[in-house]
């Protein structure tokens, strides 16, 4: 995510007595906190309208920031940051990402200081992932797996695919396939959408014993931003997108501005091209 291209709206110093600290003291008779955070959005709307519809009410983030970090004590200012920051994305629409920092004066520390304090940025990172099935109820499958995705409160689906049947993929002889791709947009981080869609997986009893085999459910993450890692639980982008017409056509539809991050190439680029010369598998 480029901040860059955002606007900002600047909350400082944020006053707020909370009992947060590893130190059963701290958890009773508390302490302030100072809290600083700066609002990644675009003002341009609210600037030509002069309408507050079209803005982030700052009053009442600090109002969602005070409760919040006024309420239940945790012993690390770090969760405190993390929850503070998620509310936030998820409560204010406009806001894209949040730089928070949570700022602890009174520390319980023996040597002069003037504070210690944690700083993190979060926001709504873009990403697109392909589903299939080829066992049983296979439109059932996937129809539960994208209702499964949108009551997940970090997740925003933003658009799905037609479905398309295709040949497998992969040498194993099986049933056609019912694909598709959907994008969206999320909070959790490229593993952690993993672990949700590996549960999605396991709900419509998905059973990984032949690769590329017969399955009731497919999920997997193809874009994830401008991410580029390679683990043994997760490559990014997908490194066998590029070769699977079953996979960019849909692509293509939900999400032909997306920039794949190897190649440096929009979506729809590729998939233009891979029609040209026709390197299906």
């Amino acid at each position: 995510m480029n901040l860059e291209q955002y606007d900002q709206i600047i909350i400082e110093d944020l006053e707020i007595y909370g009992y947060h600290g590893v130190f059963p003291e701290e958890n009773e008779k508390g302490q302030p906190f100072l809290v600083n955070a700066i609002l990644f959005t675009d003002t341009r709307r609210a600037g030509t309208t002069d309408e507050l519809e079209h803005s982030t009410h700052y009053g009442i983030v600090c109002n969602v920031l005070h409760d919040l970090i006024g309420g239940e004590p945790h012993k690390l200012i770090e969760t405190v940051a993390e929850e503070a920051a998620r509310e936030v994305l998820l409560q204010f629409p406009l806001v894209r990402a949040i730089t928070l920092e949570v700022r602890k004066p009174e520390a319980p520390i023996e040597h002069p200081f003037r504070s210690v304090s944690v700083k993190i940025t979060r926001g709504w990172k873009t990403c697109s992932v392909a589903f299939g099935s080829n066992m049983g109820d296979s439109k059932g499958f996937v129809d539960q797996a994208i209702v499964a995705l949108r009551e997940i409160p970090d997740i925003r689906v933003l658009r799905v695919s037609d479905y398309i049947k295709s040949k497998p993929y992969g040498g194993v002889e099986q049933e056609d396939f019912l694909n598709g791709a959907l994008l969206l947009e999320t909070l959790l981080t490229p593993q952690e959408l993993l672990e949700q869609l590996h549960r999605i997986e396991q709900h419509a009893h998905r059973e990984r014993t032949v690769r590329w085999g017969p399955r009731t459910l497919d999920l997997d993450i193809l874009i994830y931003d401008d991410v580029v890692m390679d683990t043994e639980e997760l490559t990014l982008p997908h490194k066998d997108m590029l070769n699977r017409d079953f996979v960019m056509k849909p692509l293509a539809q939900v999400a032909p501005g997306q920039i794949h991050p190897v190649e440096r190439k929009t979506i729809r680029q590729l998939w233009e091209a891979m029609k040209i010369t026709h390197v299906y598998s």
